[in-house]
Parts: C-alpha cells; sequence; structure tokens
C-alpha cells in the first residue's frame, strides 16, 4: 500500500492535480482527464487498425471509446464546476475567478469565464460530438464512422495534452487564500453565461465537417450519401454559432455601456469567420446530395471551416491580441494552439492536395440553375471571409514586423465586405426558385414580382419620408423587403396559395418537408437582420449631457429627465443607481434605471445601460461620470430598428433547426424514395 501511495504522489507531481487531503473532487476531475486522454489515444489510433482489419467487434469499441472519452471529460468538468459552486480556493482557477459572494450563476458561469476551464468545456463539447456520431450514425458505413471517429479523437487528443500539459484546470495552490479574486466583472452577466457555451457548441461544432472530410479523403470516396450525413452536423454547428454570435453582439450592447453591437474586434471576426464558411460550406453540401456537384469544393470547405475555429481559439489564448475576450496572455500556449493548427489543417490540406485529383465530379450545369447559384453564394461567402480575415490578421502581421500599429475598423469593412454581401443578399431570393440543372431567368425573375413590388414600394416610402436624402436606407431596406417577401414568395409558389382551392394549397402545405420551411424562415430572418442594421446605421441618434436631479435632455421627441441618483447594495458590488423618467409629448411612459457598479474584490467599474424596447427601436440610456458638483454624465441612445438585428439572426437560428427537425436531415433516418424527393426544393 505504501508504494501505491508513493506512485499516487508521483502521479500528482506529474500531472499538476490536487496536492493534499483537502477534498477529493480535484482529484477525480484530474484522474478522469488523464483517463480521457489516454482513451483519445485509443480511439485515434484503433479505428484505421479497424480499417484494414474489418472487424466488427473493433468497430464496436471505437464507438465505445468515443462515449467513454465524453463520459470521463464530463467527469472532469462536472468535478471542476463542483469545486466552484463550493469555493474550494484550494485550486488555482477557482481562487483567480471565484468569490464566496459572486451569485451562485456567476460561479457556474466562472467554470468557463477563464482558460483552463474554457478549454476543459472545449474539449467536452468535442467529445460530445464524438459521442453522437457514435451513439446516432450507426447508419454510417463501418468504414466511414470509424475513420470519422479516428479523426476526431485525434483533435480531442492534441487538445486533451495541451490542457494536461499547460493548462491543467486542477492544479493546486500551495497556500490557499482565505477567498477567491473574483471574476471579471464584465462577464457576471446571464448573457456571457450563456454566450460561451453555444459559441464553442458552433465552434466545436464544425469539428464534424473537419472530420467527416478527413475521413473521405482517406477513404477516397465522397458521394450523395455522404453529404447527407455531414449536412445535419454541419447545420446544428451553424444554428449554435448563430446564436452564439446573437448573444455576444446583444452583451456588447446592453453590457457595454457604449450602444454598440458590433465593432469589428478581431475577436468579434473570430466567431464571424467561420460563420460565413460554415454558411458556404452548409450550401455546397447540398449541391454533392442533389447534384453530385462541387465535391472537392465542399471537401476544402470542410476543413477550412473548422481551420478558422481553430484560428479563433488561438486569437484568444496566444496573446497577440488585448480584450476582454482574451483567456491568456502565455505565448508558450498560442504556440501549441499554432502547432496544433498547422498539424491539423496541414495534415488535412496535403491529404486534399493528394486525393482531390481523384475525386469523382459530378454532372455539369447550366449557368442558369439552383446549382449555379449556390456555386455564386459560396464565392462570395468565401470571398467575404477572405476579407474579414486579410482586415483582422494584417495589422498583427504588421505589429509583429515591428512597424507602427495600425487599426482596421469599420471604414475598411464598410468599403470591402458591404459591396461584397449586396450581391449574395440580391441572389439569395433568386437562387431558391431556379431549377436544379437548367432554367429560365426570366421565368424565374417572374415568380418574384411581388418581392420586387415590396422593394420598390419600400424605397419609395423611405426617400419619401427622408425628403430623398436617405438613399442609401432606402437601398438596404429595399433588399431587406426582396429578402423577406421574396422567402414568402418562394413559399407561396411552393403551396400554390392564391393558384389553387385552398384545399389543396393546404396539403401541399402539410407535404412540404420541414427544411424548406426551415429555408423560408432562414432567409426571411436575414432580410429582418439587413433591415436592423440598416435603420440601426441610418437613424441612430445620441446626446451626451451633464444633468443634476431634475434636469432633462431632448433627443428624438423623447425627454429624458434624470429623477435621482443613490446608492444601492449589490450582491458582490456597490452601485450608483440613476433612476430616469422618459417622457414623449408631455407624457411621462416610461422609467429606465442605470448604474455604475464598483466590485470592491477586483476594485473594478463597469455600466448597466437602462433599455426600454418595443421590438421595433429601444431606447438606451446610462449614467456616467459625476463632475464633483452634482451632475452626472447621462448619455442617451434613440435606436430605431435595432432588436430587429436580434429578432432576425435568431429567427435564422430557428430555420435552422426547423431544418434540422426534417426527417430526411435527422441523424439515422433512412433516405425517403427518390419518387418523393423530386417534387421538394430544397435549400
Amino acid at each position: 500500500m505504501g508504494g501505491v501511495a508513493v506512485n499516487v504522489d508521483r502521479y500528482r507531481k506529474h500531472t499538476g492535480c490536487g496536492q493534499g487531503d483537502e477534498g477529493m473532487a480535484a482529484e477525480a476531475g484530474c484522474f478522469a482527464l488523464t483517463l480521457a486522454l489516454f482513451i483519445a489515444f485509443v480511439q485515434s489510433l484503433v479505428p484505421f487498425v479497424a480499417t484494414r482489419r474489418r472487424d466488427p467487434l473493433i468497430v464496436a469499441f471505437v464507438r465505445q471509446a468515443a462515449m467513454a472519452q465524453f463520459l470521463f471529460i464530463a467527469l472532469a468538468f462536472a468535478c471542476l464546476t463542483y469545486t466552484f459552486v463550493t469555493s474550494d480556493f484550494s485550486l488555482q482557477i477557482v481562487a483567480a475567478n471565484s468569490h464566496t459572494l459572486k451569485p451562485l450563476l456567476y460561479k457556474v458561469s466562472g467554470v468557463w469565464g477563464n482558460h483552463e476551464g474554457s478549454m476543459l468545456l472545449w474539449v467536452l463539447i468535442l467529445a460530445l460530438f464524438g459521442a453522437a456520431v457514435a451513439l446516432f450514425g450507426t447508419n454510417l458505413p463501418d468504414r466511414l464512422q470509424t475513420n470519422v471517429l479516428g479523426v476526431h479523437g485525434m483533435i480531442g487528443l492534441g487538445f486533451l495534452i495541451f490542457i494536461v500539459a499547460t493548462s491543467n484546470p486542477f492544479t493546486r495552490l500551495v497556500d490557499p487564500p482565505a477567498d477567491g479574486n473574483g471574476l471579471n466583472p464584465i462577464l457576471q452577466d446571464p448573457g456571457l453565461a450563456i454566450h460561451p457555451p453555444f459559441l464553442y457548441l458552433g465552434y466545436v461544432g464544425f469539428s464534424m465537417a473537419f472530420s467527416f472530410s478527413v475521413a473521405a479523403l482517406i477513404d477516397g470516396k465522397v458521394d450523395a450519401a455522404w453529404a447527407r450525413w455531414v449536412r445535419p452536423w454541419v447545420l446544428a454547428a451553424w444554428c449554435f454559432l448563430t446564436i452564439g454570435i446573437t448573444l455576444g453582439s446583444a452583451w456588447a450592447y446592453y453590457t457595454l455601456g457604449w450602444g454598440g453591437w458590433w465593432f469589428w474586434d478581431p475577436v468579434e471576426n473570430a466567431s464571424f469567420m467561420p460563420w460565413l464558411a460554415g454558411t458556404a460550406l452548409l450550401h455546397s453540401a447540398l449541391v454533392v446530395e442533389r447534384r453530385n456537384a462541387l465535391i472537392s469544393w465542399t471537401i476544402l470547405l470542410g476543413i477550412v471551416t473548422f481551420s478558422l475555429s481553430l484560428i479563433g481559439t488561438f486569437l484568444v489564448r496566444s496573446g497577440v491580441l488585448t480584450s476582454v475576450h482574451s483567456f491568456a496572455q502565455d505565448p508558450a500556449r498560442g504556440t501549441f494552439i499554432l502547432a496544433l493548427i498547422l498539424i491539423s489543417t496541414g495534415g488535412a490540406f496535403t491529404l486534399f492536395a493528394i486525393r482531390a485529383p481523384v475525386l469523382k465530379h459530378g454532372a455539369p450545369f447550366a449557368p442558369i440553375s439552383r446549382e449555379s447559384s449556390l456555386t455564386l453564394n459560396n464565392l462570395l461567402l468565401t470571398t467575404a471571409a477572405a476579407t474579414v480575415f486579410l482586415g483582422t490578421f494584417y495589422p498583427l502581421v504588421v505589429d509583429m514586423m515591428g512597424n507602427d500599429k495600425i487599426s482596421v475598423g469599420p471604414p475598411y469593412y464598410n468599403r470591402t465586405f458591404v459591396p461584397i454581401m449586396v450581391p449574395l443578399l440580391i441572389v439569395m431570393a433568386i437562387g431558391p426558385v431556379l431549377k436544379w440543372k437548367r432554367d429560365d431567368l426570366r421565368t424565374a425573375l417572374g415568380r418574384l414580382k411581388l418581392a420586387a413590388l415590396a422593394s420598390l414600394l419600400i424605397a419609395a416610402t423611405v426617400l419619401t419620408l427622408t425628403f430623398g436624402s436617405g438613399w442609401l436606407a432606402a437601398f438596404f431596406m429595399a433588399v431587406a423587403a426582396w429578402l423577406v417577401v421574396g422567402s414568402l414568395v418562394v413559399l407561396i409558389h411552393r403551396t400554390r396559395l392564391g393558384f389553387a382551392p385552398l384545399a389543396t394549397s393546404l396539403r401541399l402545405a402539410r407535404t412540404t418537408p420541414l427544411a424548406f420551411y426551415g429555408l423560408v424562415f432562414a432567409h426571411a430572418g436575414m432580410g429582418v437582420a439587413v433591415a436592423g442594421i440598416a435603420g440601426m446605421s441610418t437613424w441612430a441618434t445620441e446626446k451626451i449631457e451633464m444633468l443634476r436631479p431634475g434636469q432633462s435632455l431632448q433627443l428624438s421627441g423623447y425627454d429624458v429627465r434624470l429623477r435621482s441618483v443613490g446608492n444601492v447594495p449589490g450582491p458582490n458590488y456597490e452601485a450608483e443607481r440613476g433612476i430616469f423618467d422618459i417622457s414623449r409629448k408631455g407624457r411621462q411612459f416610461a422609467q429606465l434605471y442605470s448604474e455604475r457598479r464598483f466590485y470592491p474584490v477586483r476594485q473594478q467599474q463597469t455600466t448597466a445601460a437602462g433599455i426600454r424596447t418595443n421590438l421595433a427601436s429601444n431606447l438606451y440610456v446610462t449614467l456616467g461620470d459625476p463632475d464633483g458638483k452634482g451632475a452626472w454624465a447621462v448619455r442617451f441612445y434613440y435606436h430605431p430598428f435595432m432588436p430587429l438585428v436580434w429578432i432576425g439572426a435568431l429567427t435564422m437560428a430557428f430555420g435552422g433547426f426547423v431544418s434540422l427537425a426534417d426527417r430526411r436531415l435527422r441523424v439515422g433516418a433512412p433516405q425517403r424514395s427518390a419518387a418523393s424527393l423530386v417534387a421538394v426544393p430544397a435549400e
């Protein structure tokens, strides 16, 4: 028994696990993490033995390994969560990122509010997707499934080595403090509690596209069945990433106190680039499934999309950026992640270069066809992603070369990204009305007469109300109407509403696949978001004044009176709260509260904005610094159409989930007969 104790002590010293007898949660979590690493190694090795031997027992073993890896990582994550909830300050990351007085929600969110814990969440979600393929991918050929799980195991192995070697969340402190340092006050928000998990579900979810792509290259076979298997995973990741980006945008809007919702921050771009590439991948896989075309391009997008996710991970953990989004400033960790990126993507690109020339090419299609519209969609989306990539990394490259620091902000993206997206938005309404293989453009545009009329009416209305000065807003509002009405026209055309008896239209509506409704929701949601962006960018107003209690400021027809300023206690902060009466035409209709919060543990101050929304516009007020003479800086914004940005984005995600619920896209469901698919337009 003495020898066992010595070996355990040696293991603890080697892995950085807890040393001491105070509580077993950290030790259990550390052991579970190490076991998961061993299982990931086996999972990444055995599938290729199973592929050669074609042994069903080994194939079953690989599936069990994927599920076991998830269970052990989930155990490690549960143990870490327990240490945060119980305020075990003998753990280094708990002492650095928690506090006894912190509300329970933020104790839990503190688990991933730091580098080590967020990486554990990263591999947990990675293992979750692998276990899902093992559990629900029983309709996959054994050879493909084992290759997918093998590649996925390699990704997990790399990041588990990274965690255990450089970022072990279970490292103990030799001299634990009596209390913790608390979580960054900026991160103590309900939106930030759920934003990272959704973002990671999207980021990491694209690992399945990577694994399927590399597995297909190993096997040398890509066909419609492969595309049908990979699309649900890509779609699920895309939906989660859409929600994650939306939540992050909303958090920045109401928490940072500057009234902005997107600033083209490099870390914002890090999530946006894989979203753009993932959107292209989603549409490209459809062409492979329906027409067996764009095969090599789809494989390449599968590799690139996840590679962009890895680049985002590198940005926030390498020390190259200083941002509230950044988790770590350790160049050594950044070098490790960079090595993982080079190994994984470099290996995948090398395999692609070898295998791509022998991949089967699909049937040709006419310049005017559904395939062509989706090809143009891919071209524009990837060009947009490349534009964002250049704007994100060019300043970093210039900085590393030792030249003057430069900043690439909204003006660059307004001149480059926006012109690329305009034709994409126009094509989004045309593509779904085109037929596969060949169509006539005049006939297709004829089906969109109602959308064109709605666009003209919206543009004319905006120009009239702005006396001709809002031509840019009129254009983008017209584009938004074109998208929304165009999406509805596609549904009307599909159900023959107004062109057939009502009973026939209802029958067609009932038999229309959910994937088609998902297309309508997603495209219409994009139109709603465009309307919100256009309205917010054009007509938003703001005003800053020094106000004493009882004084008012006026903006856009609203009267904002500072009623009083007083101190209020918080659970782990002290706040100075301003109460504002909002009136319009002499009638008070709302009361808003804004706080300046001070967190004693962190010696940090934040702002909580007061916001009133009617889902069409926002009123936004913040209490700023006092002047020492009895007045406070008050910032008031009027943001017309702002809620539509998030409503539209969430509608897009909802459309994705509706499509995911389609039986033809549900993992493990058999394909419908060819006869039933012919009559169903697809995205």
